[in-house]
């Protein structure tokens, strides 16, 4: 594995790690709350948690789908780079 690829999958590791955090204070306010807003909160920490389990499963398994073009590796790591920064920002308001 790469090291771009390698970083990618650091990044979406701790974005799994963000997203759990923030599906736990949403599903606790849900359950107070019983808001449709709330509601939508968790869920799309459901999704997103999904989608960045699946981004590791596809890095560690499927390694080979950007082992040719250096260029892509670098823009998905630039994307999960902006994903962790946007969680981290929502992280850091949901826990205030």
């Amino acid at each position: 594995m790469s090291t771009w690829i390698t970083i990618a999958s650091g990044l979406a590791g701790l974005n799994v790690l963000l997203l759990a955090a923030l599906g736990f204070v949403w599903l606790r306010n849900y359950r107070q709350f019983k808001s449709p807003l709330v509601l939508g909160l968790l869920a799309f920490s459901a999704v997103m948690l999904v989608e960045n389990l699946g981004a590791i499963y596809f890095f560690f398994s499927m390694g080979m789908l950007y082992a040719s073009d250096v260029m892509a590796q670098q823009f998905v790591v630039a994307l999960r780079g902006l994903e962790t920064i946007a969680l981290a920002f929502l992280t850091y308001v949901t826990w205030q």
